[in-house]
């Protein structure tokens, strides 16, 4: 499937800032009419790339706001369309009567993600390009955002790409000894298909790894703080926090709702879920406390599962949902245990002195096979993760029908490969899955 071509004669319009007060709000403008609508608003446009001060006014020829303005000729602006920006006060009010102006004459309310799936039709970005724009905005880290840059620049995108294209070059060369059987040379029982086949599944998998890294960087960890009450999971919380985050008290059944924090690890976004202390209670609220704590327990990455040490031997009860489990001995200041780890799955520590906090980061690190993004990390996405998963499942299937010499079974297999991959990038997809994309993104984006 080729990629869609934007068709649509329609002229869009958003406010591009974010809702609220600010010193400065943009309106954006895209499509056929942009210039027309805007010069109606303001007067003469001025040179393209330029900004210029005007006045914007409604259709009775009020002053609304003064600002600048900017114009973008297509085919060179984000949308490859005629794009105009007016750069007013960041008033909501002010922004709002703008946007009606605009719509008065003959702009449509752009759609969540419009302008960055019309950018995406016209050929400006490829969709793991116009991703990355949403993964920007919504990075949880410096690190994560200089991931998401990267992939904005395209770097992901290429190196998906020339697999594409190795896969392409071989499932040439099969089909072309399919096609012609007649030679006498058998091609299909050349070691170098097969090398070159082992080469790509290589690169593949080491494609993988990293946008695995990514994929860590844009979600980050979901941790849960799990235990019997008064173990001391709040003081955890807070101590990995830095902050009083959550209530400490020797009561317990002190915490009866879920709480949650976001700390970064070495910048790795790491998502707390601080739960209500497990036991049998006669307390409605607690009881319904309890509840959450299990959802909570078996919609997270890791668990954290903490006890009081100075309390004597406790056993790591069983995991009810399958979830990773992490025992933490608290409260090692009081039993004299030293820090650091504490047996298999174990560790030790004191969230009152902090000692074995270390230990628990970098438990915590291992526990999502993170490592510390180095420059050429980027970010990835679920569906990325899983067009590549589907794409190497073709490629192990490929390898050994080309041993059998069956090649058009082979050759099959890695027309799948390479679709899935052109998933990431959007040469091949549906309109279903663009609609769930772009559908994610903010107004005015």
């Amino acid at each position: 499937m080729r990629r869609p071509v934007n068709t649509s004669g329609d002229t869009i319009a958003a406010v591009a800032t974010a809702p609220g007060y600010g010193g400065i709000g943009i309106l954006r403008l895209s499509g056929p009419n942009a210039a027309g609508i805007a010069n109606a608003v303001c007067g003469a446009l001025p040179a393209p790339r330029q900004a210029s001060l005007r006045t914007f006014r409604d259709s009775a020829g009020q002053a609304l706001d003064q600002g600048l303005v900017l114009f973008f000729p297509a085919p060179a602006s984000f949308t490859g369309e005629d794009v105009v920006e007016l750069h007013g006060h960041g008033g909501p009010v002010v922004l709002d009567q703008l946007l009606c102006c605009c719509l008065e004459r003959g702009a449509r309310a752009a759609r969540a993600g419009e302008f960055s799936e019309r950018a995406f039709l016209n050929g400006r970005l490829d969709l793991a390009q116009a991703e990355a724009i949403a993964d920007l905005i919504e990075s949880g880290s410096a690190m994560a955002a200089r991931g998401a840059m990267r992939s904005l620049s395209g770097e992901f995108s290429r190196q998906v790409t020339a697999i594409v294209e190795a896969l392409i070059g071989l499932r040439t060369r099969i089909e072309a000894a399919i096609d012609f059987p007649e030679e006498e040379i058998d091609f299909l029982a050349d070691g170098e298909l097969s090398r070159q086949l082992a080469l790509l599944d290589r690169d593949l998998d080491e494609l993988r790894k990293r946008a695995d890294q990514g994929a860590l960087l844009r979600h980050g960890l979901e941790v849960a703080l799990a235990g019997p009450p008064n173990a001391g999971k709040s003081s955890l919380l807070n101590a990995l926090s830095g902050e009083d985050t959550a209530i400490v008290h020797h009561t317990p059944g002190t915490t009866r709702d879920l709480l949650r924090c976001d700390v970064q690890i070495e910048g790795l976004p790491v998502h707390l879920v601080d739960t209500a202390g497990l036991r049998e209670s006669g307390d409605a609220v607690e009881r319904e406390g309890v509840r959450r704590a299990r959802r909570a327990l078996a919609g997270a990455d890791l668990v954290l599962w903490v006890c009081d040490d100075s309390a004597g031997p406790q056993p790591l009860p069983p995991g009810e949902d399958g979830t990773p489990r992490l025992q933490v001995f608290n409260k090692i200041d009081l039993s004299g245990r030293a820090a650091g780890e504490a047996g298999p799955g174990a560790l030790a520590l004191s969230a009152r002195t902090g000692a074995g906090l270390a230990h628990l980061r970098s438990a915590l690190l291992a526990a999502a096979g993170y490592r510390p993004a180095g420059e050429g990390t980027f970010t990835a996405r679920r569906r990325h993760l899983d067009a590549m998963a589907r794409a190497a499942r073709c490629l192990h299937a490929a390898a050994p029908l080309l041993a059998a010499r069956d090649g058009e079974l082979a050759a099959e297999e890695l027309r799948g490969a390479q679709h899935a991959l052109a998933e990431i990038t959007g040469a091949f997809g549906s309109e279903e899955l663009l609609g769930q994309i772009f559908a994610s993104f903010c107004i005015g984006k």
